[in-house]
């Protein structure tokens, strides 16, 4: 993997993004109730903290000491405990299920893009709409070629959208992708209300 991705603000963060399948996927799974840029800031500061970043030493590092990791100041995610939990978790089941590398997951068996939303959803801490935000990523700036992948992303995969990470390149993508989440908040509020 080796893409030029611009989702933080942070040059060697974003750095390790592009070159680093699993610290891509530990940032997806980090971006839940924190900013984006903090979500996938998470595997730099993980790396620099943990003094590498790989599926089988975070599965058997000890529990308490990667809470710790995440609960350090600055903070790699607002619930260290539990995303600290759902980290290990992710890559226990990558070690179990794919000899520890992320990127097999797109790749093994060259799958469709139907086949890597499944393996996705698959994955600790990935629900549907986490699994067609990530597909629409790899599909977009990660290179990814899987026959049907925008369709099984849904409308995560269109063309021109501002509705995810998948579709920050720079600031001004963010400020859009920002506006749009904040537009669709206020539409599902006044249609509750």
């Amino acid at each position: 993997m080796d893409h030029a991705l611009h989702i933080t603000g942070d040059d060697a963060a974003d750095e390790l993004l592009s070159t680093s399948s699993l610290a891509l996927l530990i940032g997806m799974l980090l971006d839940q109730q924190v900013a984006m840029e903090t979500a996938f800031s998470g595997p730099k500061k993980i790396q620099e903290r943990v003094g590498e970043l790989d599926a089988a030493a975070l599965a058997h590092l000890d529990p308490e000491r990667l809470t710790e990791v995440f609960r350090t100041p600055p903070a790699v995610h607002r619930y260290p405990g539990s995303m600290a939990g759902r980290t290990q978790a992710l890559c226990a089941y990558l070690l179990e299920h794919y000899d520890g590398d992320a990127a097999a997951i797109w790749t093994d068996g060259d799958p469709d893009g139907a086949e890597v939303l499944r393996r996705l959803k698959a994955l600790p801490g990935f629900g549907d709409q986490k699994a067609r935000i990530f597909l629409a990523l790899l599909g977009k700036q990660v290179g990814l070629r899987a026959a049907g992948w925008r369709e099984a992303a849904g409308a995560y995969g269109e063309e021109g959208c501002h509705r995810s990470v998948a579709d920050i390149v720079d600031a001004e993508s963010l400020a859009r992708v920002r506006e749009t989440k904040r537009a669709a908040k206020a539409a599902a509020k006044a249609q509750k209300g």
